[in-house]
């Protein structure tokens, strides 16, 4: 066997037989114990009104973050996500005000926003592959410039729409639970097909674990961590499109706020590992649950709002750490 087989062999090895349910079982004992807890905490948390809120909510994070998961297992990690969504729910209301067929209007408007959140996403791609500069630096770049052009097309101020369609998309219910909550599970479905039973998802993996070994096996890393960016981009403009409706109304200046912090969040706390390589779409599932459980009792038990970021940073501090713990 030669050198180079050497090499590659027990990297693509190690990607095919991932123990995904043993990466997410430390997030999912820290699920199950939280939940208990909150519902001894408050008398409220299991009202079917306040969990259908709960997971309203950390949808729209949730599928951001299952995006984030590509880019942080491919090795890069992306801070302008939150900006962005502001930017694409500009888009998406402009398309909507400008089309006066309300059904037309609907389905260009989330086109545009699909398409808007690629072509944003391949930008900060591009920037990072062809531009050869580190993910943080170019991602924390276009963060202030995707907001700052979100309120520059609106004088930030609100852009609201009266379309009597749109509502329906995000604001509707399937089976008693709102839409954006089987939109994001259903993303989280194929997002696991994806990254664990096709080539292209063993690629990630492999392109973050070590990206020279991963170009000498003949992986493209380049369009591999590009196509990472991409799909952060699209999963972006597909929460636009849950949040604006839900909302009728985007704020440039408040849309998306700290989003960045909440998907990040997330994919660490569900297992996923900061420098790449490793990481499970369902363990950033949990971990958006996670989050969303803590929000929601730091709210329930009159927590003042000034700290709650305290915990959040926390939580994140002690998944990174606990991850350092586990590492061989």
């Amino acid at each position: 066997m030669s050198p180079l087989s050497q090499r590659t062999t027990p990297l693509a090895q190690r990607f095919r037989n991932l123990p995904i349910s043993g990466a997410i079982l430390a997030p999912l004992l820290a699920l199950i114990v939280l939940f208990v807890i909150s519902s001894l905490a408050s008398e409220y948390f299991l009202n079917t009104r306040n969990l259908s809120n709960v997971l309203r909510q950390v949808s729209y994070t949730g599928i951001i973050a299952i995006g984030m998961t590509f880019v942080i297992i491919a090795g890069g990690i992306d801070l302008s996500v939150g900006s962005m969504l502001a930017l694409v729910g500009v888009v998406v209301l402009y398309v909507l005000n400008t089309i006066t067929d309300p059904f037309q209007a609907v389905i260009l408007a989330m086109l545009a926003a699909l398409v808007g959140g690629a072509l944003l996403g391949l930008f900060n791609g591009l920037l990072v592959t062809r531009g050869r500069i580190a993910a943080f630096v170019v991602t924390l770049a276009t963060m202030s410039i995707f907001r700052s052009l979100a309120l520059y097309f609106t004088d930030a101020a609100e852009v609201s729409t009266r379309n009597p369609l749109f509502q329906g998309v995000g604001g509707g219910f399937v089976l008693g639970l709102p839409i954006p909550v089987w939109t994001f599970f259903a993303l989280a479905v194929v997002s696991h097909v994806v990254l664990f039973h096709t080539a292209y998802g063993r690629h990630v993996c492999a392109v973050g674990a070590n990206a020279q070994v991963a170009r000498y096996s003949g992986i493209r890393v380049e369009r591999v961590v590009l196509s990472t960016f991409l799909i952060a981009g699209v999963c972006v403009g597909l929460s636009a499109i849950m949040l604006t409706s839900r909302l009728n109304s985007v704020s440039p200046s408040d849309a998306g706020y700290f989003f960045e912090l909440d998907a990040i969040a997330a994919v660490v706390i569900g297992g996923t590992a900061l420098s790449g390589g490793r990481g499970t779409v369902w363990g950033t599932v949990i971990g958006a649950l996670i989050l969303g459980i803590i929000n929601n009792m730091l709210n329930l038990t009159g927590v003042s709002p000034y700290l709650q970021g305290l915990v959040k940073g926390a939580v994140i501090l002690l998944a990174v750490l606990l991850q350092y713990k586990r590492a061989p």
